[in-house]
């Protein structure tokens, strides 16, 4: 193990202090050879170097500081698309981007009801009970939350969305994506989801992962940010058909009151999350 001399903690203090004031610097996200290479230091040294000291990789510092910037404009009463908008975020500014990638199923692939597609699934803990998890081999597709309903319900549930699909139990298929989504493990790479539903459903799925955590939104402000703002109600219904809980944070959606409203897993399990993110939030914040 090599031991750092003082003379060396010193400079490398100063490394890092001036690579944070660079980075503070930028609003778009600066690569590794870039931070480098102002450091006047190899990308696998100031890698190191800066992961020993900051407690992170610089790429995921820097991560860090948009999802921070992003709870700050939303607390002062920004939009989702404003945010996600300012943070210059890719796209349609899907914030969840740092976290999770996804693809939707076609809707002709949606209207066959799963037919020809195999689903693997598999029974696993959470922090909010015990889940049952489905996936294909794009990204997972399913999660239930069962500590309420019960594992039972919880199948009927999920199998009855796509009852055409072949159904093999396989939890090592999905073990990779699904212990890093809950926590247990550190991710290696983002975790796929597969959206299986109607082309509406997907446009209010998508809403909702650019809440990010320890935040909320309302069913009014879903529906104006995919361009339906009188469709209220059809988005509570599709908010309520989410099959991906917790990683498509339908527990996020609160009335216009601020009222809880319903959760499909089961208030005391919405609570829980709700709960669980925003101790996260201070923790982190």
């Amino acid at each position: 193990m090599q031991i750092e001399t003082e003379i060396d903690q010193g400079y490398h203090f100063n490394v890092m202090r001036r690579a944070l004031d660079v980075i503070d610097a930028h609003e778009a996200a600066l690569s590794l050879d870039e931070l480098a290479a102002r450091m006047n230091m190899s990308p696998a040294h100031f890698q190191r170097v800066f992961s020993r000291w900051v407690g992170v990789s610089p790429k995921r510092y820097q991560q860090y500081l948009t999802l921070g910037h992003a709870k700050t404009l939303l607390q002062n009463r920004f939009t989702i698309l404003q945010t996600a908008h300012a943070t210059g975020l890719s796209g349609s500014g899907r914030l969840h981007d740092l976290f999770l990638r996804w693809e939707a199923m076609s809707p002709g692939e949606f209207a066959r009801k799963g037919d020809g597609l195999t689903i693997f699934w598999g029974r696993f803990d959470s922090p909010f009970g015990p889940a049952l998890v489905m996936g294909t081999e794009r990204g997972l597709c399913g999660i239930g939350l069962f500590a309420e309903t019960g594992e039972r319900h919880a199948w009927h549930d999920l199998t009855s969305r796509w009852p055409k699909a072949r159904y093999v139990e396989a939890p090592e298929r999905l073990r990779g994506w699904v212990l890093p989504a809950f926590g247990a493990a550190e991710p290696t790479e983002p975790t796929p989801l597969y959206l299986i539903g109607a082309p509406f459903q997907i446009k209010v799925w998508e809403a909702l992962m650019r809440v990010p955590s320890g935040h909320v939104t309302s069913y009014s402000e879903i529906a104006a940010s995919i361009g339906h703002p009188r469709a209220v109600r059809a988005v509570g219904t599709a908010v309520g058909r989410n099959p991906i809980s917790f990683l498509i944070p339908c527990h996020r959606a609160l009335r216009k009151s601020g009222g809880l409203g319903g959760y499909h897993w089961g208030l005391p399990v919405k609570r829980g999350i709700l709960a669980w993110e925003a101790a996260r939030a201070d923790a982190e914040g």
